[in-house]
C-alpha cells in the first residue's frame, strides 16, 4: 500500500480467549476502516495453551500489527471486551502480571502515538470471537486480507457494520502525527557488579572494568526471560563495550536468539582518579571537585569525563543505531549515565535532570524515537526502570554508578 493512499483512521477490533484458562488459546484480530466500517485484513490463530489475558494481549499485538502492514499511516482506536487490557493499555491500571509486562511492551511499541483504547461489550465483539473459535477449531490460521477471505463472511449486518459502542468517548486530538515508524529501544541496565554492590564509583573502558557477580549475573537472567515472549520483534541486541555490560548482552542476546553488537558510544561516563572509591570517600578526597562536578555538566572528574561529554558521544551513537536499526525494536544494555542521558533527551529535559534519576541493576526502560520533523525529534517514554515482578534479588540503594 503506497504512502497517502490507505485509510486515514482504523478501527481494530480484538480478543482472545483460552478453553480451560489455561489451555488451547487463540486470538482474533479485525481491522476495519473507521471511516467505512469495512474490513482490512483480519486475523485468527492458535497459540498454544495460555491463559486468557495473555490470549487477549496477543489479540491486541495481532490487531496492531494488521495495523502497521495495511495502515501505516492511520489514526488507531482499539476496541475490546477486556476491560484489563484497556484500562492497562490505556495507562489507568497497573500491570502486575510478570506474563503481561513483556506483551504491554510490544504492543506499546506497535502502537503509534495517540492510538486510543475503548472498551466495548462482549456482544459487540461478535467477528473477534468468531476469529478465534475458528482459529482453536482449526478452520483458520494467520492474515487474510480483504478480497481473500479464508473462512466465508455470515450475511450479516453486523458483519459489514462497524459495532456502536454506546457511551465511547471521542478520539482526542493529539496535535502530532507521527511521520514514521517508531525506532524503539529497550534499555537495560548492566547487572550487579562488586563495585555496584559496595556503591563504588564504576566507569567505562579506562576503569577497573568489574564483571558482574553471580547475583548480577541472576538478574540478568530474570530481564532476559522476562523480555523472551518479545523475542521474534527484537531486532538486535547492542552493547556497550565494557565488561558488565558485555556480559550483560551475552545472557540477553542467547535468550532471545540474537547476536551482540557493540557501540562504543553507550559506555560508561569515565570518573578518573574517582574510580574505585565509594562516593563518601570521593566526599572526604576531594569535595570541592565532587562539588564542582554535582554542580555543572561540563565540569569532568581528574582525569575523566564531564555529563556534556557523555553526552554528545551517547547522542553520536543512539544516532548510528537509529540509523542502522530505523523502525525496529533493539535491546540496548548499557549504565547508568547513558541510559538516563537517554531518557532526557528523550523528554526533551535538561540534562541536569540526569541527577534526579534512579536506575536500577538489570532494570528496562523503553524508549521510541520517531523521524525528525522539522529538525526536531520526537520521542515517547514507555517505561521506566522496570524489573521483573516478585524480583527481590538487589536493593534500590544499589543503584550507584
Amino acid at each position: 500500500m503506497t504512502e497517502g493512499s490507505g485509510p486515514t483512521s482504523v478501527v481494530i477490533e480484538a480478543d482472545g480467549g483460552s478453553r480451560g484458562n489455561p489451555g488451547p488459546a487463540a486470538y482474533g484480530a479485525v481491522l476495519r476502516d473507521a471511516e467505512t466500517g469495512e474490513v482490512i485484513a483480519e486475523d485468527g490463530t492458535a497459540i498454544g495453551i495460555a491463559t486468557n489475558n495473555v490470549a487477549e494481549y496477543s489479540g491486541l499485538i495481532a490487531g496492531l500489527r494488521l495495523a502497521e502492514e495495511f495502515a501505516p499511516d492511520a489514526d488507531i482506536e482499539v476496541r475490546m471486551d477486556s476491560k484489563l487490557v484497556v484500562e492497562q493499555m490505556s495507562g489507568r491500571w497497573k500491570i502486575k502480571h510478570p506474563d503481561m509486562k513483556p506483551l504491554a511492551m510490544e504492543a506499546s511499541r506497535l502502537a503509534p502515538f495517540g492510538t486510543a483504547y475503548t472498551w466495548m461489550p462482549r456482544e459487540a465483539n461478535q467477528h473477534a470471537d468468531r476469529l478465534l473459535n475458528e482459529a482453536l477449531d482449526g478452520k483458520r490460521s494467520g492474515v487474510t486480507a480483504a478480497g481473500a477471505a479464508l473462512v466465508d463472511e455470515p450475511e450479516t449486518d453486523e458483519a459489514q457494520s462497524e459495532p456502536v459502542v454506546e457511551g465511547a468517548e471521542p478520539k482526542p486530538g493529539w496535535g502530532w502525527r507521527p511521520p514514521g515508524p517508531a525506532t524503539t529501544l529497550l534499555l537495560v541496565r548492566h547487572g550487579l557488579t562488586p563495585h555496584t554492590a559496595a556503591k563504588k564509583f564504576s566507569g567505562g573502558l579506562r576503569s577497573a572494568n568489574p564483571g558482574l557477580s553471580d547475583e548480577g549475573r541472576a538478574q540478568v537472567r530474570a530481564t532476559a526471560d522476562w523480555l523472551a515472549p518479545i523475542a521474534e520483534g527484537v531486532d538486535a541486541v547492542v552493547s556497550s563495550p565494557v565488561r558488565r555490560t558485555m556480559e550483560s548482552a551475552e545472557i540477553l542476546a542467547e535468550r532471545l536468539g540474537r547476536t551482540v553488537e557493540v557501540e562504543p558510544g553507550f559506555a560508561e561516563m569515565e570518573f578518573g582518579r574517582w574510580d574505585g572509591l565509594t562516593y563518601a570517600e570521593v566526599a572526604e578526597r576531594d569535595k570541592s571537585g565532587l562539588d564542582a562536578w554535582l554542580g555543572s555538566m561540563d565540569t569532568a572528574p581528574p582525569g575523566g569525563e564531564s555529563f556534556r561529554e557523555v553526552e554528545e558521544r551517547v547522542l553520536a551513537g543512539l544516532q548510528r543505531v537509529l540509523e542502522t536499526h530505523a523502525g525496529r525494536t533493539v535491546v540496548v544494555v548499557s549504565h547508568v549515565t547513558p541510559i538516563k542521558t537517554l531518557v532526557a533527551q528523550a523528554l526533551g529535559a535538561p540534562l541536569e535532570s540526569v541527577l534526579r534519576m534512579e536506575l536500577s541493576p538489570a532494570s528496562v526502560t523503553v524508549l521510541s524515537f520517531y523521524p525528525e520533523v522539522d529538525g526536531r525529534p520526537r520521542a515517547l517514554m514507555r517505561l521506566y526502570n522496570a524489573r521483573p515482578p516478585g524480583d527481590d534479588a538487589f536493593s534500590p540503594a544499589a543503584s550507584a554508578w
